[in-house]
């Protein structure tokens, strides 16, 4: 396990009565401050890698760890309980007070800035149109769990697993339900998510999807690197002439720093996957994030360097950072039809250099 001696099924059963001696899945519900009632499926693979899934936030990732070392952003926020949670407050930025963590979900039907859009395809006069908070609903709606726990494949590989469904949907609105399942091997360092989001509705639903994958301290520290297989910049924020901090090696947290966010065109590999790293070489490690181009055609680099706020973020995205207005006025919107679904499969990897 830790120290890279793998065993099969019996020869683990020889050394422990019980898989929870070298890693597992195990259930828990957080109890105190704005967290309480959350409840965390918590991960150990027994390869260093440790991560908790906030079964009622979406089934996002919140705290990560690895052989000791935190990669998972840890926000002064903390994992707050959905109940707590006002869509439409302070003008549709009601996100910024429960975002934390190695991953957000933006969508199911709309991502990134907030926007009021036609909603005349759900035929309801009252709602001609809907509008829409930052990055949408769906990272604040509670999973309807179907299990958890370990698989042993062939007597030789076990999976811990974990899997659910969140339901988005409205009268005269959208049904769109992501069905979610998470994967890590025993003894691994890699996180595998995989998500289908379909329309389980009867009416041509709008469809936008984003992982907000946000790296802290101390992964991402001063000196840290952030690497892309860059081929073009399509975009940045006034932010990054007005302050001209690097993208690439990481600065020290900055006092008043202003978000700094870029739309980049990512180089694929011969399979269409692109893997952006962050490498902090004095702990001498990695986190990557492994996706596929053809799912998510667009990447944002998200620099959040102000003191007590510092994290950097990896943005796939379905659609292009002027978000939904823009791509309804282009064409490029995606709507799907009564029954059909996407499907996004996702890699989180750490390691050592």
């Amino acid at each position: 396990m830790g120290d890279g001696v793998t065993f099969d099924r019996a020869e683990l059963a020889r050394r422990a009565g019980d898989i929870g001696a070298a890693g597992g899945v195990r259930a828990v519900v957080l109890d105190d401050g704005a967290e309480r009632g959350i409840r965390v499926l918590e991960f150990r693979t027994g390869g260093g890698l440790a991560f908790d899934v906030l079964v009622d936030r979406a089934m996002d990732l919140g705290t990560a760890e690895f052989r000791g070392n935190g990669f998972g952003w840890r926000s002064a926020t903390g994992f707050r309980h959905p109940g707590l949670h006002e869509y439409a407050d302070e003008g549709g930025l009601s996100m910024l007070r429960s975002f934390s963590g190695l991953l957000l979900t933006a969508g199911l039907d709309h991502t990134l800035f907030t926007a009021e859009v036609d909603a005349s395809q759900y035929r309801y006069p009252h709602r001609a149109a809907v509008w829409n908070g930052l990055h949408g609903r769906v990272a604040n709606i509670p999973a309807r769990l179907h299990g958890y726990g370990e698989r042993w494949i062939d007597d030789e590989r076990c999976v811990l697993w974990a899997e659910g469904e969140v339901r988005q949907a409205a009268i005269f609105g959208e049904h769109l339900r992501l069905t979610r399942r998470i994967e890590a091997d025993l003894g691994g360092t890699e996180i595998r998510l995989i998500d289908t989001v379909r329309n389980a509705g009867f009416d041509p639903t709008p469809h936008m999807y984003l992982y907000h994958v946000n790296v802290g301290w101390p992964f991402l520290d001063e000196g840290a690197r952030y690497e892309l297989p860059l081929e073009r910049t399509l975009w940045q924020s006034d932010s990054v002439a007005e302050q001209g901090a690097s993208n690439v090696e990481m600065p020290a947290p900055q006092k008043g720093f202003v978000e700094q966010v870029y739309e980049h065109e990512l180089k694929p590999d011969a399979t269409g996957k692109v893997r952006p790293r962050l490498v902090n070489e004095r702990l001498g490690v990695f986190f990557e994030l492994e996706y596929d181009s053809a799912q998510f055609p667009a990447f944002f680099q998200w620099l959040h360097l102000r003191e007590g706020a510092y994290a950097v973020g990896f943005e796939p995205s379905t659609h292009h950072v002027q978000g939904e207005p823009a791509a309804r006025e282009d064409g490029s919107m995606t709507f799907l039809e009564p029954g059909e679904e996407r499907r996004y499969e996702t890699t989180f990897r750490v390691g050592e250099l």
